[in-house]
């Protein structure tokens, strides 16, 4: 009997222990449940943080985007202005510089709270103010009828210096902004992880608490139903709110993505449109000088159709890579030599063939390129084959055995006085100050089969990747 007593005993003063440790189990496990919805409540708030700032970061970039893009439009309307005089090209002139206006006073506002960035965006303006008193000074020069003045100053090489300046600045500025982009994607996953395993010690706190109070009355089983239900509820909430915000940044993407689309577009449109009005151009100076009865303005008039012919292929047949900032030069050089030689060599006498090298070159590069390739074939086509001789032009893009760019142009006509022609002649005037471009020296010399070879080395035409480690 005392032996049962004592097991008794012992039982009794069991169950208030596991009474105790039942009524710890319930109040742990209510409060870490509470601990999990405060702390899921206090992710989301950080989440919705996050995603705002990852907003503003994108419209920082967006904008940054746009003033590239308004800057690239001021440049070619006021070289199309140069070039033409035509008023439209300064009416586009002066709305892109409009918005140049307006996006510096975006990018300061947007980033007002950001001291670095802030101070890039005013350096940038004082860039771009210094650029915009260079092409300024150019349409003045235009205006008042001294065109070879604001040539003059354009060929100095000073407003392409500014331009990939600011050009530079902004990469870097976008490239900056990308970086936030990327730590705050990073950000955003790492809450929602942090979300994750919220919910899931939700979840396994209400597993504790629903075994804990299996034991209890029916009353708090009841309660513990109710507290269950209102935790699904959060959890659908939750996920009905990142689901949410996952479709917004997903709209986000789409939006960027129709926008580049947009730009490309646009930067094709406006390729296109300035070799159209230089054609046309050039169709008017081929009416001026049929009703011209003088030989030497004739000649005068066709050797100036000519190479603005060779200038607007050079814009028409510009296409850009999907980065929208490159060129392939051997699609790009091989269209502008069919294009010339179809339309300067009405008979066929002359063939123009070309051995390109697959180059990618910048799109501020490719067009002064394009330009350097026709008026060499340009003079070669007007000075080689007098009399209505017949023969062949070859151009020839490569690397020589320095990783230098070379561009060689020869045929076999009736050759030249070397020494004169570097001197004297305007095609060798323009060929210099368009090799100069590139730091680059031209050498004349005879062909070994007679006719003339003309070698320009280009040390400055870099491939993309190239210049940004030289930066």
């Amino acid at each position: 009997m005392s032996a049962l007593a004592q097991k008794l005993d012992i039982a009794q003063l069991a169950l208030p222990r596991r009474s105790k440790m039942r009524r710890l189990a319930i109040w742990g496990s209510l409060g870490l449940v509470c601990l999990a919805a405060m702390a899921s409540l206090m992710l989301m708030q950080g989440f919705d943080r996050q995603l705002q700032d990852f907003t503003e970061t994108y419209a920082v970039r967006h904008t940054a985007q746009e003033l590239t893009h308004s800057l690239a439009q001021a440049e070619a309307s006021q070289r199309g202005f140069l070039l033409t005089g035509d008023n439209q090209f300064l009416e586009t002139y002066e709305q892109s510089l409009m918005a140049i206006d307006d996006g510096i006073g975006s990018l300061v506002a947007m980033t007002a709270d950001d001291v670095q960035q802030n101070d890039r965006v005013k350096n940038i303006a004082n860039d771009i103010s210094a650029r915009r008193a260079e092409m300024a000074r150019a349409v003045e020069l235009v205006m008042a009828r001294r065109s070879d003045e604001a040539q003059s100053l354009t060929q100095t090489g000073m407003g392409a210096r500014l331009m990939a300046e600011v050009s530079k600045a902004l990469e870097d500025f976008i490239a900056e902004e990308d970086n936030k982009l990327l730590v705050r994607s990073e950000a955003i996953d790492q809450t929602r992880l942090g979300l994750a395993v919220a919910l899931l010690a939700a979840l396994a706190a209400a597993v504790i608490l629903a075994y804990a109070l299996l034991y209890r009355t029916q009353r708090q089983v009841s309660a513990l139903a109710q507290r269950q239900e209102g935790l699904v509820t959060l959890n659908e909430a939750l996920e009905a709110q990142i689901a949410d915000r996952t479709r917004e940044i997903e709209q986000a993407r789409a939006h960027a993505e129709r926008e580049r689309q947009r730009v490309e577009t646009l930067l094709q449109d406006t390729n296109h449109r300035i070799g159209n009005s230089l054609a046309t151009v050039s169709s008017l100076l081929a009416l001026q000088m049929l009703r011209t009865s003088s030989m030497e303005v004739r000649n005068a008039l066709e050797a100036a159709r000519l190479r603005v012919h060779a200038i607007a292929s050079a814009h028409r047949r510009l296409r850009l890579g999907d980065d929208l900032e490159n060129a392939n030069a051997a699609e790009f050089l091989t269209a502008v030599i069919e294009d010339i030689a179809t339309t300067q060599v009405a008979d066929g006498r002359i063939k123009v063939v070309g051995e390109i090298d697959a180059i990618d070159v910048k799109s501020r590069d490719a067009t002064t390129l394009g330009i350097l390739v026709g008026e060499l074939v340009t003079n070669a086509i007007k000075h080689a084959f007098p009399d209505d001789r017949s023969g062949v032009i070859k151009v020839r893009l490569h690397r020589d055995e320095g990783g230098i760019p070379t561009l060689t142009v020869s045929d076999d006509g009736i050759g030249m006085n070397v020494e004169a022609d570097e001197e004297n002649g305007l095609g060798s005037v323009i060929v210099r100050q368009l090799a100069g471009q590139f730091e680059g020296e031209t050498k004349y010399a005879a062909g070994t089969k007679g006719g003339l070879e003309v070698t320009v080395t280009m040390p400055a035409l870099r491939y993309p990747n190239e210049i940004g480690e030289e930066h």
